[in-house]
């Protein structure tokens, strides 16, 4: 009895390390990201029809769970406030702006291109 008990103790604390992706897998990541680049309403329906004419040979599942790894996709409800977040009061309010750089706002915005990312900011005085 007791020698059961330490295998499976053995068994619980052997430490098996990530093995990654495959370089297979890392080249339909490659393709899924050109394909989602020229054609950014693609879901993984489409994508996955796509690569099957391509000649892969691939299903919904594993596309999605490799685009779960991807990041290229927007999540829903991103403007959503996460609940018992606290709203700040907007310290600009009563102020009165009557002079050059008093106020700035920043804005920034990135956008996935066909080599890379373009990232769009505004200074606003």
């Amino acid at each position: 009895m007791h020698a059961a008990v330490d295998l499976a103790i053995v068994v619980l604390l052997r430490y098996y390390a990530p093995q990654g992706e495959s370089e297979m897998n890392l080249a339909l990541m490659r393709r899924v990201d050109e394909q989602f680049l020229e054609t950014p309403f693609f879901g993984v329906r489409q994508i996955t029809w796509h690569l099957r004419n391509e000649g892969h040979l691939v299903n919904e599942k594993r596309i999605r769970r490799l685009m779960g790894l991807m990041p290229i996709y927007q999540k829903p409800n991103t403007s959503r406030p996460a609940t018992g977040h606290k709203i700040w009061p907007c310290l600009l309010k009563g102020l009165r702006m009557d002079r050059p750089n008093q106020v700035w706002a920043v804005d920034i915005t990135c956008l996935p291109m066909r080599r890379g990312f373009l990232y769009f900011v505004a200074i606003m005085d």
